[in-house]
């Protein structure tokens, strides 16, 4: 008895991480047929034929009906099998580009809710934050009669524009000047921001002064006037921007007015006038 040089349908199925069922309807359907059958009418594949099976299985993978890849296979030319292959190698690449998207959304979300979570919600407190990529808007215009909500949809409007690639569904949070909560207006933002590692901008390494409360959107007067409290009697001033932020909102809390909301202002130490050092106290 001759020797068979070739694959068994088992272990072709094996080596090709498919089942027997699904190569023996390959074979009905005029597919991908045995290259040869034995004296007793098994079938037998080439290891050829290995790189065709994981071929086919690819492009279902992708989308791609049987009838589909038949059609390809039966007009099969160098040039077209090239032009197929270069419109998936496309397809793939921007379902990279939207997963890798869609992870960054996810892993933002993650660490707000995350940092939300290990939050000292009792205390106000200074501590020094890095440097944190963002997308800045530009500042918001109210002279008109508009109000916060005209202001985010101009703000979106105008991100969308610059960014026509990024998806819009990260949190966005307000930024208030150092003016406007020196002089204790904090209705509405002056400019809106959210984090992203494709940002163009940085919220700025600095201390910062950090508090917590519990509220709805824009619910944190009292938040800001503790802080200005704090910021006083410990020895520092408002140097920078303060970035108002709602880490716990309505993607993980159903009630509206136990939302988390953190605010962070930029400041440095003032010189003690009593003793004349840069000494300073938290």
């Amino acid at each position: 008895m001759s020797k068979i040089h070739g694959f068994s349908i088992s272990d072709f199925a094996k080596y090709s991480r498919t089942t027997k069922d699904t190569l023996l309807h390959y074979d009905r359907i005029g597919l991908l047929s045995p290259v040869f059958r034995g004296e007793n009418r098994y079938r037998y594949y080439s290891p050829n034929q290995l790189v065709t099976v994981n071929t086919i299985r690819t492009l279902q993978e992708l989308g791609l009906s049987l009838s589909e890849i038949n059609e390809i296979i039966q007009q099969r030319t160098p040039q077209n099998i090239c032009a197929v292959l270069q419109r998936q190698i496309e397809e793939i690449d921007m379902k990279i580009y939207h997963w890798s998207q869609a992870r960054d959304l996810l892993f933002t979300l993650q660490e707000h809710i995350r940092s939300g979570l290990e939050a000292d919600e009792t205390n106000i407190f200074i501590q020094y934050l890095p440097a944190k990529t963002m997308i800045l808007g530009d500042i918001n215009d109210y002279s008109q009669g508009g109000d916060d909500y005209a202001a985010l949809n101009t703000f979106y409007h105008a991100t969308h524009e610059k960014y026509p690639e990024l998806h819009l569904n990260y949190p966005v949070w307000g930024l208030f000047s150092k003016e406007r909560i020196i002089s204790r207006d904090w209705k509405w933002p002056d400019r809106y921001y959210f984090y992203t590692p494709k940002g163009q901008h940085l919220r700025p390494a600095g201390l910062y002064a950090i508090g917590y409360t519990r509220g709805d959107y824009g619910q944190c007067s009292e938040l800001y006037e503790r802080m200005l409290d704090f910021i006083e009697v410990n020895g520092f001033a408002i140097c920078g921007d303060g970035y108002e932020e709602y880490p716990l909102n309505e993607v993980c809390i159903s009630d509206r007015s136990n939302y988390l909301i953190r605010l962070m202002v930029a400041v440095e130490a003032r010189k003690n006038l009593a003793n004349d050092d840069d000494t300073y106290r938290t």
